[in-house]
């Protein structure tokens, strides 16, 4: 009852084909077949099968690190193989995954051993980072201070670290500032889209404005 269950729908399924190939060769010694023969020729035909099947072998051997290893358990959100997703089962060539929109998405494990793992679940805490571009005319210590204000003012932002607001780039057509602050993991989105709208709406509010891009242009007459 305490086992994941991607770890118990990868093991059951080759407990299935395990049960299935012992159950053959019990029905074929009862028939008087002698099994002793009939497994020299099942080696010699599975080396044959395993060397044109190498992609699927190296699926289930794929399969086999994720359930030592443990990058991801079932319910954890993931990105692998160029897909975001939350994991639902493990199976022996392919982990099957849903996306947010509701979507099934199934995987090979090779593909997922062979790149890299975002695990978005692993740790409890997560930092959100906002990015927001003021105009060079703003004022900047005031733009800082409400967007301070605006985090501080979040009951589900964690106190410790605490959240900071720093200049990330002095862009082309905008100061851009970067809000950082820490949530617990399952707050994490309502967090980022509930700010960013506050953002939004409280900041010309305050008289600091967001520019659209510009370009100046110098006409030069002989």
């Amino acid at each position: 009852r305490h086992v994941d269950r991607a770890v118990v729908s990868f093991l059951s399924s080759i407990v299935y084909a395990a049960v299935l190939i012992a159950f053959a060769l019990i029905a074929l010694s009862h028939l008087g077949i002698q099994t002793a023969s009939f497994l020299a020729i099942l080696g010699a035909a599975g080396l044959a099968v395993a060397l044109a099947l190498q992609g699927s072998l190296s699926n289930f051997a794929s399969g086999v690190l994720i359930i030592v290893f443990r990058p991801f358990k079932s319910g954890d959100m993931v990105e692998v193989a160029g897909i975001s997703g939350i994991v639902e089962r493990i199976d022996i060539f392919q982990t099957i995954f849903k996306t947010g929109d509701n979507k099934k998405i199934i995987v090979p494990n090779s593909q997922i051993t062979g790149g890299a793992i975002i695990n978005y679940s692993a740790e409890k805490r997560r930092r959100i980072d906002l990015t927001i571009g003021i105009s060079y005319d703003s004022d900047l210590r005031k733009a800082k201070q409400i967007l301070h204000e605006i985090l501080q003012a979040d009951s589900r932002v964690l106190k410790e670290p605490a959240p900071v607001v720093w200049v990330a780039a002095l862009a082309d057509s905008s100061v851009n500032l970067s809000a950082r602050a820490w949530v617990k993991n399952a707050d994490y989105w309502n967090v980022f889209f509930e700010n960013n709208e506050k953002i939004y709406k409280l900041l010309p509010q305050k008289g600091i404005n967001f520019p659209f891009p510009q370009m100046d242009v110098h006409v030069k007459q002989n």
